[in-house]
């Protein structure tokens, strides 16, 4: 099992910044790839971007690349979502994912396990 606690969520206003955090915990933080997904209300999970299980390998939905950027601290079992530009488009409940497998996915049905969510609100 792996435990994820996801922070760092708020209101902002439009063009401003946040940087959500995910704390792990439980089994080796490093053999996960993990993923960033939200939700809007009334519409379908979808993909924001995942990291590698090393950290060098990065990818991102086009309707955020250029804005947002995933990294992580395998050393402090966290994993970030810096998000810059904001744009009420980008309200959302953030949640992030791990998928213990390291091929490439941006389905939520293949991510193992999730956090409670953290909710981004953008103002205009």
């Amino acid at each position: 099992q792996v435990q994820l606690i996801e922070s760092g969520g708020g209101l902002v206003q439009a063009g401003g910044s946040l940087r959500l955090s995910c704390a792990a915990s439980g089994r080796t933080f490093s053999n996960y790839a993990m993923g960033w997904f939200r939700q809007a209300p009334g519409k379908e999970r979808e993909f924001v971007g995942r990291i590698n299980r090393s950290g060098g390998l990065t990818y991102y939905a086009d309707s955020v690349k250029g804005r947002f950027t995933i990294s992580r601290d395998n050393a402090k079992n966290t994993v970030y979502l810096q998000m810059n530009s904001l744009k009420p488009d980008d309200t959302a409940i953030y949640y992030c994912a791990a998928d213990r497998t390291p091929l490439y996915s941006d389905d939520a049905n293949e991510y193992d396990y999730w956090g409670q969510g953290t909710q981004v609100t953008v103002s205009l």
